[in-house]
C-alpha cells in the first residue's frame, strides 16, 4: 500500500515561487487573489447562461476564501511562514500523482501473463466464444458442401471444379446471411437482453461491427460462388463432351444447354443481379460516402431486400440440389421487414418534443411519448430519433439519459453532420418545440442492475449515459414507494416497521471519469438533484464521485483546484469549479483502492445483517460491477474483482465467479454521437458472500486511461424528490474519507 504524500518543499517552494513576481520574500495577498482569479477562469467549467446551476459567490465569499487560507488577516505574510500554512492543506502530491498515473499506465504489463490473460477473457471471453461459434457454423457448413460435390461421382464429371468452388462458398453464405441479417434485428436484440445465458455469449453492442465484418465475408465468398460458376461450372456444363454427365444431373430435357443458357436461367439471371446489387450496396457503405450523405447510405441499405429476394429464388429451379437458402433467409428477413415497416409508420406520426441547448457542443431532447403508443422502457435503453426538419430518412440511436412515466429525455453530442445541423437548430433558439419520430426503445445494457443489492459503476465519458437513466429510475422508484408509505400511514393508525434495516437496502457506488470539466455539465442537474436528497430514506444510498482526469503541469493549478474543491459551506454546498454537490476527485481513480475500501463496507454489513438477524453464513451479498470504457480500464477492473475475491478465498469461503458481458446502445457511429460503448461484467467475491456477480465493459479506445490520484470520498446520499414526499428539513450531509489508495 502506498500512503498518501503531500507536497513536498521543493513543490510548495516552486507554488510560492509562482505567487511571489516581486521577489520580496513575501507573499501579497493581492498575488494570491489575482492567481487564484486566474486558475478558476483556466479550470472552472465554461457554462452557459442556460445551463448554470450554482450561484456566484461574489467577491466577499472569495476575500473570506483567501483569508481563510492563508491563515491570516495581513495583506503580507512571510514566504517561510506561509510555506508552513501550505503544508496545512494537505495537498497531494504532483510529482506522486504523475508517478502513479505512469504506473497504473503500465499496470497491465507489470501482473503475470496469467493475470493479463485472465482479465482479457474476463471482457472478451464471452464474445470469443458466440464468434467462434459463428465461425464453426460457417466452416462446417462449407466443408459438408465441398465433400459432398467433391466426392460425389456426377458433379465432378459434369460441371468440373466450378461446382465443387461454388457450392463449397454456398454452404459458407447459409449461416453467413442468416447472422448478418438477424444483426440487424433490434427487436430480437432487445427481446433476447432479457436472458442471462443469451445476453453472456452475444455482445449486443457489438452488432455494427459484427454486420460489417459479416458484410465481407459474404461478398467474398458470394464473389467466389460466381467465379466458381462462371468460369467453372458454366464452361464445363457447357461443352458438347459432358452432356451426357449433365444430364445426369439435370435431367434429359436440360440438355444440350449452351452458356449463354445458363447465363439466362433462373440462378444464372438472379445470382448476377443479386451480386450486382451487393457490390452497389456495399460501394454505398463506404465510410466516405456514409460521410459525405447518410441518406445515400440508409437508402442504400433498402437494396437489401430486392437482394434478399434474388437469393430466395436464386436456388428454386432445384438444378444441383433442394433449394435450402430461402429457408436460412426467411426468420431474419420477416424480423428486419417487420421493424422497417413499423419504422416507416412512425415516420408519419412524429411527436412534439423540446430541443434545448445545453453548451457548445450538447443538446438536449425532451419528448412526451403518447400513452397509445407502446412505450416499456427499462433504465439504460436507447432509441432511434429522427428530426423531419433535417431529413426524413435519417434515424439515429442515442441512449436514454432519464425517463420518468412518459416523459423521456436524451442527450446528444454533435459530432457528425446531422447532430451538428441539430445544434445550429438548437443555437436559433436557446429552447424550442420540434417534431420527432421515435422508435423504440431498443437493448436495456443496465437490465441486470436490480439484480444486485449492491452495485459499483465506474463510466467514462458520455459512455456513463445508461446508468443515468438508472439513477432517476431509482430516484422516481424510491419517491413512489415513500408516497406509498406515506398513503399508508394516513390510512392506518399504526404501521408495521421492517426491524432489519437491511432488507429492502441499495447501495450504489457511482465513479464518473470525464476528461475535460465541460463534460461535468452535461448530467449536473441530475447528480446534484441526488446529492441534495434527504438522508431520512434509509433503504437507499448512493455516493457519488467525479473524477476530471485532465492532466495539469503547473502547481499553481493543481493547488487551488484543490483548495476550491474542498471550500464547501452550508450556504454554498456546491464547487467552486465543478458546481457539483458531490466530491469530485482530480486524477484517476485508485481502482484497486476503491474495490477493496468496498470490500470492508460489504464486510462489515454481511457481519451486521448476520448479526441483525441471526442469519445462515452462507448468506451472501450481491455485488453488480458495471463499467463503460476502454477495454484496456475493463481488465483492470476485472483483474482487481478477481484480485479482491481472492480474500474470501484466503478466509475458506466457498464462491461463484461468473462473468457476463452486459450491453450498452450502440450509437450512432455515422454522426458519431457519442462513443459506442459495451460492457462487460466482473465480479468480486466478499467475506461471507458465496455468490457474486459483476459486469465489466469494452468500448471502443477512449485513447486515455483512468487510474488513481486520490482517496476516494463518499458521501451518504438519498433522493431530493423526497423534500416534497416527507416533511422533513433537508440535512447536511456527512463526509467519510476511505482509507488511501493502494498503488500496485
Amino acid at each position: 500500500m502506498a500512503s498518501q504524500r503531500y507536497l513536498t518543499d521543493e513543490e510548495i517552494k516552486h507554488f510560492i515561487d509562482d505567487l511571489d513576481h516581486d521577489k520580496d520574500g513575501n507573499v501579497d495577498y493581492w498575488e494570491l487573489e489575482r492567481k487564484l482569479d486566474q486558475v478558476h477562469k483556466e479550470i472552472a467549467p465554461k457554462a452557459q447562461p442556460h445551463n448554470l446551476h450554482h450561484r456566484s459567490r461574489g467577491d466577499e465569499a472569495r476575500h473570506e476564501f483567501l483569508r481563510q487560507v492563508i491563515g491570516t488577516r495581513e495583506d503580507h505574510i512571510n514566504r517561510d511562514e506561509f510555506a508552513k500554512t501550505v503544508k496545512t492543506w494537505e495537498i497531494p502530491s504532483l510529482e506522486q500523482d504523475r508517478k502513479e498515473a505512469k504506473d497504473e499506465d503500465d499496470y497491465l504489463k507489470q501482473v503475470s501473463l496469467y493475470r493479463r490473460a485472465r482479465a482479457y477473457w474476463a471482457v472478451k471471453g464471452p464474445e470469443i466464444m458466440f464468434l467462434g461459434l459463428v465461425l464453426i457454423l460457417m466452416i462446417g457448413f462449407g466443408v459438408w458442401q465441398f465433400v459432398k460435390y467433391l466426392t460425389f461421382d456426377q458433379y465432378t464429371p459434369a460441371f468440373g471444379w466450378g461446382a465443387v468452388l461454388s457450392k463449397t462458398c454456398a454452404g459458407v453464405l447459409y449461416p453467413t446471411f442468416f447472422f448478418l441479417i438477424l444483426s440487424m434485428s433490434r427487436w430480437l436484440s432487445t427481446f433476447l437482453r432479457r436472458f442471462y445465458f443469451i445476453s453472456r455469449f452475444v455482445n449486443w453492442d457489438l452488432s455494427q461491427s459484427f454486420h460489417i465484418k459479416l458484410s465481407i465475408v459474404a461478398l467474398v465468398f458470394a464473389t467466389l460462388h460466381a467465379i466458381g460458376h462462371l468460369s467453372g461450372s458454366f464452361v464445363f456444363g457447357s461443352m458438347a463432351s459432358r452432356q451426357d454427365a449433365v444430364a445426369n444431373v439435370i435431367g434429359q430435357d436440360a440438355v444440350p444447354r449452351s452458356y449463354a443458357s445458363y447465363l439466362r436461367s433462373l440462378p444464372g439471371w438472379t445470382g448476377l443481379t443479386s451480386l450486382g446489387l451487393f457490390y452497389l450496396l456495399a460501394l454505398m457503405s463506404m465510410p466516405q460516402i456514409r460521410k459525405w450523405s447518410y441518406e445515400v447510405f440508409q437508402l442504400g441499405h433498402l437494396l437489401m431486400f430486392p437482394i434478399i429476394g434474388f437469393m430466395m429464388a436464386h436456388g428454386t429451379a432445384n438444378l444441383l440440389q433442394w433449394p435450402m437458402f430461402g429457408y436460412w433467409l426467411a426468420f431474419p428477413t420477416l424480423m428486419v421487414l417487420g421493424e422497417r415497416v413499423w419504422r416507416l409508420i412512425l415516420s408519419f406520426r412524429p411527436i412534439l418534443a423540446d430541443l434545448e441547448l445545453l453548451d457548445e457542443e450538447t443538446v438536449a431532447i425532451t419528448a412526451q411519448v403518447p400513452k397509445t403508443r407502446p412505450w416499456d422502457y427499462k433504465a439504460g435503453q436507447y432509441v432511434f430519433v429522427q428530426v423531419p426538419q433535417l431529413s426524413r430518412f435519417q434515424w439515429h440511436p442515442f441512449t436514454v439519459s432519464t425517463c420518468v412515466k412518459n416523459t423521456m429525455q436524451v442527450h446528444i453530442k454533435a459530432d457528425g453532420d446531422w447532430t451538428n445541423a441539430l445544434r445550429d437548430l438548437a443555437q436559433s433558439d436557446g429552447c424550442k418545440t420540434i417534431k420527432i419520430g421515435l422508435d423504440g426503445p431498443f437493448g436495456a445494457p443496465a437490465q441486470r442492475f436490480y439484480d444486485f443489492e449492491y452495485s459499483m459503476v465506474f463510466g467514462a465519458g458520455i459512455g456513463v449515459t445508461p446508468f443515468s437513466g438508472v439513477l432517476t429510475d431509482l430516484q422516481h422508484h424510491e419517491l413512489e414507494r415513500v408516497k406509498s408509505i406515506q398513503n399508508s400511514t394516513e390510512s392506518c393508525s399504526e404501521v408495521p416497521q421492517d426491524p432489519s434495516p437491511y432488507t429492502n437496502h441499495r447501495r450504489v457506488d457511482f465513479h464518473w471519469m470525464v476528461r475535460d470539466r465541460n463534460n461535468l455539465l452535461w448530467f449536473s442537474d441530475l447528480l446534484n438533484e441526488v446529492s441534495r436528497a434527504n438522508p431520512n430514506s434509509p433503504d437507499l444510498d448512493i455516493r457519488i464521485n467525479t473524477y476530471v482526469t485532465q492532466k495539469r503541469k503547473q502547481i499553481s493549478q493543481h493547488v487551488f483546484r484543490w483548495l476550491l474543491e474542498k471550500h464547501r459551506t452550508d450556504e454554498h454546498p456546491q464547487s467552486p469549479i465543478t458546481g457539483l454537490v458531490n466530491p469530485t476527485h482530480f486524477g484517476r481513480p485508485d481502482i484497486r483502492g476503491i474495490m477493496e475500501a468496498h470490500y470492508d463496507d460489504m464486510s462489515k454489513a454481511l457481519a451486521d445483517r448476520l448479526n441483525e438477524k441471526d442469519g445462515d453464513k452462507e448468506d451472501e451479498i450481491k455485488i453488480g460491477v458495471f463499467f463503460c470504457g476502454p477495454p484496456v480500464i475493463g481488465q483492470q477492473i476485472a483483474d482487481q474483482c478477481t484480485a479482491v475475491a481472492s480474500i474470501g478465498d484466503s478466509e475458506g469461503v466457498k464462491r461463484q465467479h461468473p462473468f457476463q458481458t452486459a450491453n450498452t446502445p450502440p450509437e450512432s457511429k455515422s454522426s458519431r454521437c457519442y462513443p459506442s460503448t459495451s460492457s462487460a461484467l466482473a465480479s468480486f467475491q466478499r467475506h461471507m458472500v458465496s455468490s457474486t456477480h459483476a459486469t465489466a465493459a469494452a468500448t471502443p479506445p477512449l485513447r486515455r486511461s483512468l487510474i488513481p490520484a486520490c482517496p476516494a470520498t463518499f458521501r451518504r446520499l438519498s433522493l431530493p424528490s423526497l423534500n416534497h414526499a416527507i416533511a422533513a428539513k433537508p440535512q447536511s450531509t456527512t463526509m467519510v474519507k476511505v482509507p488511501p489508495p493502494i498503488f500496485l
